[in-house]
């Protein structure tokens, strides 16, 4: 069989992403003109383009943007940094994994989105409430893949640093941590992807500038335009961030 000499390494295809995108769009645009769809409930692509350009050079955008941006990277920090000195506890310690493995597993669950109204009670209306949503959605899938790399390090190099007497910290700075690291990285795509969409659905329900509070205001207007201008905004953030964690990775693992 043709796949035996190389098992099932996928072969890069860079051109087929683009081409499929490509087509996509033609069809949409194409489906709408020949009003197989109303415009009104899906406006055509050359509309949507036209209003990001619109909503770019008047400055809005950016502005929705740096205030989403600011409150996704200010609870991705928070959450990602508790997240991995909780998971790596979780990972090493029995006592700390016995105790908390069965909170994340419990609180993991439950929608993040559901707890904003208590964190409007305790922190008011303003961007703490909405940071801390963020950074409770990035907190718990972060101390999950954070404690399965660690569980994921070879033993027999732990066990090999102990027979030369090297101290805890270092077996863990030099050992646990490089294995983990893929692992992480790993947590850090998901919980980037739930920063985003906390980030939109706190937005909707108490801002008045951000990428949520822009789809949420053009939605109530009948702007679907300008909607799913904010939508693809999103997406391009989206693949932005997912690029960002792809070069961190092969900067951070080159070691593999």
């Amino acid at each position: 069989m043709p796949f035996r000499g190389g098992g099932f390494q996928p072969v890069p295809r860079r051109w087929a992403a683009a081409a499929g995108l490509a087509a996509l769009v033609v069809l949409w645009q194409v489906a709408v003109q020949s009003r197989w769809v109303s415009p009104i409930f899906l406006p055509a692509p050359l509309s949507i383009a036209k209003a990001l350009i619109a909503l770019a050079e008047s400055g809005a955008l950016w502005n929705h943007i740096a205030a989403s941006l600011q409150r996704i990277l200010l609870g991705f920090a928070i959450g990602g940094s508790a997240g991995v000195a909780v998971g790596l506890g979780v990972g090493l310690l029995s006592l700390a994994r016995a105790v908390g493995m069965p909170i994340v597993s419990a609180l993991f669950p439950i929608p993040k989105i559901a707890v904003l109204p208590l964190f409007i009670l305790w922190f008011g209306i303003g961007e703490p409430s909405k940071v801390a949503t963020i950074a409770l959605g990035v907190f718990f899938p972060t101390v999950i893949s954070t404690a399965a790399g660690v569980d994921g390090v070879a033993r027999n190099l732990v066990r090999m640093a102990q027979s030369f007497n090297m101290p805890s910290a270092a077996i863990v700075a030099k050992i646990v941590l490089p294995g983990a690291l893929p692992g992480i990285l790993a947590g850090f795509r998901i919980s980037a992807s739930i920063a985003l969409i906390l980030v939109v659905a706190a937005e909707m329900i108490g801002a008045d500038k951000g990428i949520g509070a822009f789809i949420l205001t053009a939605g109530n207007l009948m702007q679907t335009d300008q909607l799913l201008a904010g939508v693809t905004v999103l997406s391009v953030l989206g693949l932005l961030v997912g690029a960002g964690l792809s070069r961190l990775e092969r900067k951070l693992l080159a070691w593999r």
